[in-house]
């Protein structure tokens, strides 16, 4: 074999291996697992990213989308379900996935804000003109209303409400004792626990069950636009609780199916301003300064705070609340 053969040899082997290597990288899709009430909001996000990659030459690229309570998502992937990244609602169910080996533990390290590209609080949804006078939590539990809430064991959604009328006890009173009696007596006003919280908006919404729904602030306002603000009114109340709403890669996922890369740039696409603004336009409050000022009549003052602040963090919260016989499990058991 002379050496000029063995030089084209060797090029047209070399050529067959970056060939093979760009044809195995060229992910054609990705599959984005999130929770319940983000479903408009991704409607947008994924033609507007797919868009952009197809600008790149990736004429066939699409996002793929699952929904459903955050708890059960979570779960669904933590189970086999092969997701490129999870958009979630709670920073626990993405903690599940790294104790499941799934997901990187600095996580929040790898996306601004801690990995959280919005946030939102809970609110009350109540039917129009307030006919119930519900002003505040402590309504909530007047014995004479129905409250509809999702469930906090599979249900992000859910768990922010549980947490902020605990929050809500704790600032009045600074006794725990007083908030587990608060947080026991709104249950026992609850008639119904549905999965998710697009579950609990059907209810309250198109089955007619329930004083009150109480939901994340983007719901509320999207079930004015959807369903008719003559028939609702939207409900502020004294104090709630800040819901940022995390994103991560599932690394076990990306790496096998080499998608690393067009994961990370699709959560990178959050935080961009065309992200951020259709994240404004579906009323989840955007990170970036000048479109959350460009919508901020939308987005009227209210005081928060977080889990970290004041209920001890997540991993406690989540043991002592949460856990199989926990105090949530007691409570609603009564």
């Amino acid at each position: 074999m002379t050496m000029k053969f063995k030089k084209i040899l060797l090029a047209a082997l070399t050529g067959s291996v970056l060939l093979g290597a760009n044809a195995n990288t060229a992910v054609e899709s990705i599959l984005n697992v999130s929770y319940d009430v983000s479903r408009e909001l991704y409607k947008d996000i994924n033609p507007a990213f797919e868009a952009q990659q197809k600008a790149k030459g990736l004429s066939k690229f699409e996002v793929r989308q699952s929904h459903g309570g955050s708890s059960k998502q979570a779960l669904s992937v933590a189970a086999g379900l092969e997701a490129d990244v999870v958009t979630m609602n709670q920073s626990p169910d993405i903690d599940l996935l790294v104790e499941k080996g799934l997901v990187d533990a600095n996580w929040r390290k790898a996306f601004p804000n801690e990995a959280t590209p919005y946030t939102t609080t809970t609110v009350f949804l109540v039917r129009k003109g307030n006919p119930k006078n519900i002003k505040d939590w402590s309504d909530l539990t007047r014995p004479e209303l129905d409250v509809i809430v999702p469930n906090p064991k599979t249900s992000g959604n859910g768990r922010y409400t549980y947490l902020a009328a605990w929050g809500y006890s704790l600032d009045k009173t600074k006794s725990e004792t007083q908030a587990r009696q608060f947080v026991t007596d709104l249950f026992k006003n609850v008639p119904v626990l549905d999965g998710g919280g697009r579950g609990a908006t059907t209810t309250f919404t198109q089955r007619g069950v329930g004083d009150v729904l109480v939901t994340f602030e983007n719901e509320a306002i999207l079930i004015g636009e959807e369903v008719g603000a003559d028939k609702f009114d939207v409900v502020y109340p004294s104090i709630s609780i800040d819901a940022s709403a995390p994103v991560a890669i599932v690394k076990s996922v990306a790496t096998k199916r080499g998608s690393a890369a067009v994961a990370k740039e699709y959560l990178d696409f959050l935080y961009s301003p065309k992200g951020q603004e259709i994240i404004a336009k579906h009323h989840f409050r955007p990170r970036n300064a000048a479109v959350l000022a460009k919508y901020k009549n939308e987005f009227p003052p209210i005081k928060t705070f977080t889990v970290e602040e004041k209920l001890g963090g997540w991993a406690k919260v989540r043991n002592e609340h949460f856990s199989d016989g926990g105090i949530f499990d007691q409570i609603f058991k009564k």
